[in-house]
């Protein structure tokens, strides 16, 4: 299943199917299906101009950075984290050590922040390698590193390695929080996936409190026409399809309640 949900995602984002579309229109010129070959050309452009152009991405990342607000005020106590892997580029740290961070490194700068304001805090870092050919380190190795730079004991780390998705970061994670005797943890993750991450953790029968991070957003985008940064629009259009197609695979698959979880 998770060799065909990765394989199904390279298919589906919006520039491999403005691809997959283009060459299907090429083929079918060739077959002489012309009234055909042009509606796969428009539907291209159309996906294609979408994607470049237009405040979509943002808007539909927006809707799910929404879902779960940040809290106003930082909590009472807190005993334990999960801080869900995705923030480091795994790839490169294999190849160099160190600690190479990407887009999402605020689950790590946020968890960091509130393990030095409650120092007796537990931290369960959820992620391994999730690349299909598996031959890279997983964010939770490569976290010790960042923790224990800024001077956290060891003994405060919780490393969950083998998980390769959301759907076994929650799975994975609740053997372990029993094992420790941890429960009723903060969900540390980027806030346009906590709806998806709170699904699965409920699924799971683990009561999590949301604690969103990696706004991508302002909050206020409008549905419209932006020709200024198509490279932005591109990225934050695949950031908020992938999330949305996770969203309705894992409610038809059961993995989750409801397609958009709630508060």
């Amino acid at each position: 299943m998770f060799v065909l949900s990765k394989l199904f995602w390279m298919a589906v984002q919006p520039l491999s199917l403005v691809f997959l579309l283009g060459l299907s229109s090429l083929l079918l010129m060739l077959l002489r299906w012309r009234r055909t070959a042009l509606g796969a050309l428009a539907a291209a452009m159309l996906v294609l101009f979408v994607t470049l152009y237009t405040t979509t991405g943002s808007y539909l990342l927006q809707g799910l950075e929404a879902r779960f607000p940040r809290p106003a005020s930082d909590p009472a106590n807190v005993a334990c984290m999960i801080v869900l892997g995705g923030a480091f580029e795994t790839e490169v740290t294999t190849a160099r050590g160190g600690i190479e961070f990407n887009q999402a490194a605020d689950r790590f700068v946020e968890a960091l922040r509130l393990a030095l304001l409650y120092p007796n805090a537990r931290i369960l870092v959820s992620g391994g390698d999730g690349s299909l050919s598996g031959a890279y380190e997983g964010d939770a190795a490569a976290s010790v590193r960042f923790f224990q730079a800024f001077g956290l004991s060891p003994d405060r780390l919780v490393m969950e390695t083998t998980s390769r998705n959301t759907d076994e970061n929650a799975q994975n994670s609740r053997q372990i929080l029993a094992d420790h005797g941890l429960s009723n943890c903060l969900l540390i993750t980027s806030a346009f996936h906590m709806p998806r991450s709170v699904g699965l953790f409920r699924k799971a029968g683990l009561a999590v409190t949301p604690w969103p991070t990696d706004f991508r957003t302002t909050g206020k985008i409008a549905l419209g026409f932006d020709f200024t940064q198509p490279t932005l629009n591109a990225q934050q259009m695949a950031t908020a399809t992938r999330e949305w197609v996770g969203l309705v695979a894992y409610r038809f698959l059961g993995r989750i309640d409801t397609v958009f979880p709630a508060p």
